[in-house]
């Protein structure tokens, strides 16, 4: 196996290590025929009988995970151990001639299993392929977002947020319910799991409104910057955020329509 894009530095004496293994696990095991040859092939698992495994001989096979090549596997790679169990999908493919050996699948796990060594090998083979996924997926995935100021409690009647501060932080009520005022006239309720302080982070202005405890509350403080990166990363916080702001405006509307209704003579 190797990964596409940048390498970690271990990578090349690991991948090394782990594609002389599979000759070292059949030593000694005949092939169940003659080399598989293909000129080109979309989807391997097609054409590969289930009751097989393959070292790879020549060719290059490219590894493709919801369209999006991964890795590829080349000389000395083991071809055929992804069955049995329910896995994510992963098409082999091949756009240029590529050879394959085959052995009995059944043979080779018992010819495995036979051995101490060859079972230890096995295992340093499958967990160094585990290895280099799982580093390539920590250098793809996006940096974890930790609020730096974590949890902070609040009893009833004390201020989340003042009116006329800076925008600095995001919040997000964890347990609790608050009540928003504006000058001093309460203009809506902030629930559970609501977001919260976002609107003065967006405009870059200070804040509009200050948010109240009204009963003992547990917030999560995230900061503005690692906010702006958890919109971009997770869209469930942005699809959440809209909901929110859509019920707010939703609430001024009925207000000034109230507002605006002619007084009963």
């Amino acid at each position: 196996m190797y990964l596409l894009g940048e390498q970690p530095a271990y990578a090349d004496q690991l991948i090394n290590r782990l594609q002389s293994i599979p000759t070292q696990l059949l030593e000694g095991l005949q092939p169940a025929g003659e080399p598989l040859r293909l000129e080109r092939v979309d989807d391997l698992a097609k054409v590969l009988p289930g009751n097989q495994l393959f070292i790879i001989e020549n060719g290059l096979l490219h590894a493709v995970v919801d369209e999006r090549p991964l890795f590829y596997l080349q000389e000395g790679d083991l071809v055929g151990l992804r069955q049995g169990i329910d896995l994510p999908s992963c098409r082999y493919s091949s756009e240029e001639p590529i050879s394959l050996i085959p052995y009995s699948r059944s043979e080779v796990f018992q010819h495995i299993y036979a051995s101490e060594q060859r079972q230890e090998l096995f295992i340093q083979y499958l967990i160094g392929h585990t290895a280099l996924l799982s580093d390539a997926l920590a250098r793809l995935k996006q940096p974890e977002i930790r609020p730096a100021t974590g949890f902070q409690h609040f009893a009833a009647g004390e201020e989340l947020i003042h009116q006329g501060d800076e925008a600095d932080h995001v919040f997000i009520i964890i347990e609790g319910h608050a009540e928003a005022y504006v000058d001093g006239q309460k203009v809506g309720d902030v629930q559970k799991d609501e977001i919260f302080g976002a609107m003065a982070v967006f405009t870059r202005e200070k804040r509009s409104a200050t948010v109240v405890a009204s009963e003992p509350c547990t917030v999560m403080v995230i900061p503005k910057e690692q906010f702006l990166s958890l919109m971009q990363s997770n869209p469930r916080i942005a699809h959440s955020l809209i909901e929110s702001m859509a019920r707010r405006i939703d609430l001024l509307n009925k207000e000034v329509t109230q507002l605006r209704l002619p007084e009963e003579p």
